[in-house]
């Protein structure tokens, strides 16, 4: 990706603008308060007498901790882009959209994901000189990213910027923070955390790999792949790198998009525990890896403080983490496929959640619960 997510800043702070965009603000938020209290500044002591008749000093007022100023509930948009933006010139698509809302007492967390074939009303977005339309989410982060008269440099930032507003306007949330990741970081990561462990609901073969990790041959006359592929069983599995992000990409399976969605949610919050039990803020040199590992492969498109919005997250842990399933069908068929839609039922969550009854409604369609 094209846009760094700054210089000069304290390395913890790298390390979690890292972690927030690849895995949960709740997870990084434990990480990064560990680091704040273990390295940042401390709080002094206040004037000492000198003599017996002391003048009189005023007070001062203390000082607010970190994320003393925000409040929920809190909305984080965050972003998987596919892994061709290192060609000069490729426009960004936004393959997987997933949102974490926040409610209001900051002590849990809902994850969800959108189609990324979800038809929309895309803005129009004067930066990059597009006009507006209606048609599949995946493409507003593409017609955001161009920047006139710089056909080969698209900007990711600029990118996420028009799908922020576009997927505000389809679920009526205002989005706080959030985080553009390249597949390629997403790799880079659960490598230097030493692999990830989690259950494979399904048996899923790879349309992209062989058992050996390298890619497939493409198949004469440009129908797909062939030769040996990698299949993930159904059961407990460790993935290395390549293997998570080849198991969350597949689409051409029972379910669909909607099982890939549900994979990757699974994915994230197995990735989230693992976090977790690395105790990463007591391993200098496992920051290190992580910075290393990640480079300029993700944008942190933030709102609050970085460190504000972690100290305000800093009491939820993984297992307060409701996944949801959005359930959708396909608009139009065969030959004029136009995309997806969600369901009533699917749809009709967003206001719930926008209105603080995500949990009864959740309660009354307990189907949209996502399990594992």
């Amino acid at each position: 990706m094209t846009q760094e997510t700054g210089t000069g800043r304290p390395r913890w702070v790298w390390v979690l603008a890292a972690l927030v965009g690849v895995v949960l603000v709740a997870v990084v938020a434990l990480v990064v308060t560990r680091q704040v209290r273990d390295d940042g500044p401390r709080r002094t002591a206040g004037p000492v007498a000198t003599t017996a008749s002391p003048t009189p000093s005023p007070t001062p007022s203390p000082t607010p901790p970190p994320g003393a100023a925000v409040t929920g509930p809190l909305n984080l948009l965050l972003v998987g882009v596919d892994t061709r933006v290192s060609v000069p010139g490729w426009e960004p698509h936004g393959d997987s959209v997933l949102i974490l809302h926040v409610p209001a007492g900051l002590d849990r967390a809902y994850l969800f994901s959108l189609p990324r074939d979800l038809v929309v009303d895309i803005p129009a977005f004067p930066k990059s000189g597009y006009q507006g339309g209606r048609t599949k989410l995946t493409h507003a982060m593409s017609y955001g990213s161009r920047v006139p008269g710089k056909p080969k440099n698209p900007s990711a930032a600029q990118g996420y910027e028009l799908l922020r507003s576009t997927v505000a306007g389809y679920t009526g949330l205002r989005f706080d923070a959030g985080a553009v990741i390249t597949f390629n970081g997403f790799d880079r990561l659960v490598d230097t955390l030493g692999g990830v462990d989690l259950y494979v609901d399904q048996r899923v073969p790879s349309l992209h790999r062989r058992p050996d990790g390298k890619y497939r041959d493409p198949a004469p006359g440009g129908g797909g792949y062939t030769g040996p592929q990698m299949v993930y069983e159904k059961g407990e599995r460790h993935l290395n790198g390549w293997q998570a992000l080849d198991y969350a990409r597949q689409r051409y399976i029972t379910g669909g998009d909607y099982a890939r969605q549900r994979h990757q949610q699974q994915l994230l919050r197995a990735l989230a525990a693992k976090i977790l039990g690395e105790n990463l803020a007591r391993e200098p040199d496992r920051v290190d890896q992580v910075v290393a590992a990640l480079g300029d492969t993700l944008v942190y498109a933030g709102g609050p403080r970085i460190v504000d919005l972690a100290y305000a997250l800093g009491g939820m842990s993984a297992d307060r983490i409701t996944l949801v399933g959005l359930p959708g069908d396909g608009v139009g068929k065969g030959s004029s496929y136009r995309g997806e839609q969600l369901t009533r039922v699917g749809k009709d969550f967003l206001p719930a959640l926008k209105a603080g009854r995500a949990e009864s409604y959740l309660d009354a369609h307990p189907e949209l619960r996502v399990k594992n």
